[in-house]
C-alpha cells in the first residue's frame, strides 16, 4: 500500500495478497480484521470461550508483530492514520483506546453478538460499495468509518470520559509521542505536555503498559527506522540524522541493540524479500 493514494485498502480476508502483508508501509495502518464465523486465533486462559462466532482483532499502527497469512473466512480493514488527523482530539483518542484495549498491547479482541455484528455488516455493506468505486470519495469513506468505529465503541466501551485520568494520560502520552518521537526524546518533555513529574509518568506507563518511556519512544524509533530503510532514498545517515541521532555509528548500534541486526543487514534483507530481483 502506497500511504499517498491509498488510505483505505478492504478486503476478504482469504483473498489478501502478499504484497499487502510485505508492504513496507504496512504499520502506518490500523487494521480491523472481521473473522466470521470462525474460532477466535490467539490464545485464551479459558477454554470454555474458545468457541466460534464473530472475532474482530483490532491492529493500531505503529505496532508488531502482524499477521503475515490468513485463510479464515471474513473481511480485513486498514486505513491509514492520517485519516485522523483532522478528527476532533477526543475521537482519535477513543480509536486509539479501541485498538489497544485494557492491555494496551499489540492489538485488542471483541467477540461480537448478534445483534451488532448485524448492525455493523450493514455499514460495512456500504463501505465496500464506495470503496469498489472507480472514483473513490474520500469524505464519504471517511464517514462509514467513523460510523463503524462509532458503532465499536458503543459496543465495547463506555465513554472514554468515564475512564480513569491515568488511562488518559497513557493514550494522550501516545498521541503526543506519534507527534513528537523524531525531535523529542527527553522524559520531561512529555511530562510537562501531561502536567505531571516525569517520575509519575513513568510509573503510569509501567503500570499500564508494562514499558517505561524510553522504552516506548526506542520501539517507535525503530518502527520509523525499518521503514525508512526500506522506503527511503536517503543514505543510513541520512536516516539516523531525522530520528535524532548525530552519529551514524550510534544510530548504527542502536538499530543493533534493538534489533539484532545492523541497518545495513536490515536493509539488504528486507528489500531481498520485498523486491524479489
Amino acid at each position: 500500500m502506497d500511504p499517498d493514494k491509498d488510505l483505505f485498502f478492504i478486503s476478504s480476508l482469504n483473498a489478501i495478497p502478499q504484497e499487502f502483508f510485505e508492504g513496507p508501509y504496512r504499520e502506518d495502518y490500523f487494521e480491523i480484521a472481521w473473522l466470521k464465523d470462525e474460532k477466535p486465533i490467539h490464545s485464551m486462559k479459558d477454554e470454555a470461550l474458545y468457541t466460534k462466532g464473530d472475532w474482530m482483532y483490532l491492529i493500531p499502527a505503529n505496532r508488531s508483530p502482524r499477521p503475515t497469512k490468513s485463510g479464515q473466512k471474513g473481511t480485513l480493514i486498514a486505513f491509514h492514520k492520517s485519516v485522523l488527523d483532522y478528527e476532533v482530539k477526543e475521537f482519535t483518542l477513543d480509536v486509539i483506546r479501541l485498538f489497544l484495549g485494557k492491555g494496551l498491547g499489540s492489538f485488542s479482541t471483541i467477540l461480537l453478538d448478534e445483534e451488532i455484528a448485524a448492525t455493523l455488516d450493514d455499514i460495512l455493506r456500504v463501505l465496500k460499495d464506495e470503496y469498489k468505486e472507480q472514483q473513490k470519495n474520500f469524505l464519504v469513506l471517511k464517514a462509514l468509518l467513523k460510523a463503524f468505529l462509532l458503532k465499536l465503541m458503543q459496543y465495547k466501551t463506555q465513554p472514554f470520559t468515564s475512564q480513569g485520568l491515568n488511562e488518559k494520560r497513557v493514550y494522550h502520552f501516545l498521541l503526543l509521542l506519534e507527534h513528537h518521537f523524531r525531535e523529542e526524546k527527553s522524559v520531561s518533555f512529555y511530562a510537562d505536555k501531561l502536567n505531571i513529574t516525569p517520575k509519575r509518568l513513568n510509573q503510569i506507563l509501567k503500570q499500564k503498559t508494562g514499558k517505561t518511556i524510553t522504552q516506548l519512544l526506542q520501539e517507535r524509533v525503530v518502527v520509523e527506522a525499518k521503514q525508512e530503510l526500506v522506503t527511503s532514498a536517503q543514505t543510513i545517515k541520512e536516516i539516523g540524522y531525522s530520528l535524532g541521532f548525530e552519529d551514524r555509528s550510534y544510530f548504527s548500534r542502536f538499530f543493533k541493540k534493538m534489533t539484532g541486526q545492523t541497518p545495513e543487514q536490515f536493509q539488504k534483507q528486507a528489500k531481498e524479500r520485498i523486491f524479489p530481483a
